[in-house]
């Protein structure tokens, strides 16, 4: 039972704190600090997402998008220095639902990788992957994928003239980044995507919930997501 700390400041969160303590007095391990993180994590992915839909240059992405059966938004990738560099962040995801075509989610992950060579220096970016197919979702709906090879990813175009790019796209799945606020295609061959068990648990205040609870059977919800929902939607028309 994880309670210490983090319970001991429900008086901050109000009703979702109170939520946060019935759970942990019967047993279980949502903590408010795993509330407080999703729920900052959803914020942030729609401030992302607003950032890319509205960039000049994201034409293709726009275009992209209406199209898209699922949307993993990551605000921030971090990548490391020197010698054996390891990236990952978290991100978020919502899927289109294939009979209401109503935006649902989002469901919670991780994405990171390791590189070798040489790095001088951190790096944090913004990335969006846009989920193309049926596959995508599906692979993205286990607990863990490698992209790249249990599911196909590209580096999104960008920029005027790549027009003709975005309609002979065939991926699963295609990713653009914002670094140093920058837009661009982001190579993302061996990247692990990987379920955060944890903030699904304290997003949806339940214990074990998996990203089939939130996106297919959709037996969960939250209104806090409503903002983020309503991007995707208005984007995506």
């Amino acid at each position: 039972m994880r309670i210490g700390k983090q319970v001991c400041r429900v008086a901050n969160y109000g009703f979702l704190g109170l939520a946060v303590l019935i759970l942990c007095l019967l047993g279980g391990t949502v903590t408010a600090d795993d509330a407080e993180e999703s729920a900052q994590l959803v914020s942030k992915a729609q401030m992302t997402l607003e950032n890319f839909i509205k960039a000049p240059e994201m034409e293709n992405f726009r275009t992209l998008l209406t199209r898209a059966k699922g949307v993993f938004i990551a605000p921030q990738v971090l990548k490391g220095a020197f010698i054996v560099g390891a990236s990952g962040g978290s991100g978020v995801l919502v899927a289109k639902d294939s009979e209401t075509k109503n935006w649902v989610g989002p469901a919670f992950y991780t994405v990171g990788e390791v590189s070798f060579g040489l790095q001088i220096g951190g790096q944090a970016s913004e990335v969006v992957l846009l989920v193309m197919t049926d596959r995508g979702v599906t692979a993205l709906l286990s607990n863990s994928v490698k992209l790249g090879a249990d599911v196909g990813v590209a580096a999104g175009p960008v920029g005027v003239g790549a027009a003709a790019s975005t309609a002979n796209l065939s991926a699963d799945i295609v990713s653009f980044s914002r670094s140093q606020g920058l837009f661009g295609g982001i190579a993302l061959n061996g990247a692990i995507v990987k379920v955060r068990d944890e903030l699904n648990s304290g997003y949806y205040h339940k214990e074990n919930v998996s990203p089939w609870d939130i996106l297919v059977r959709k037996t969960v919800s939250n209104p806090q997501a409503e903002g983020l929902i309503k991007a995707v939607s208005a984007a995506a028309e």
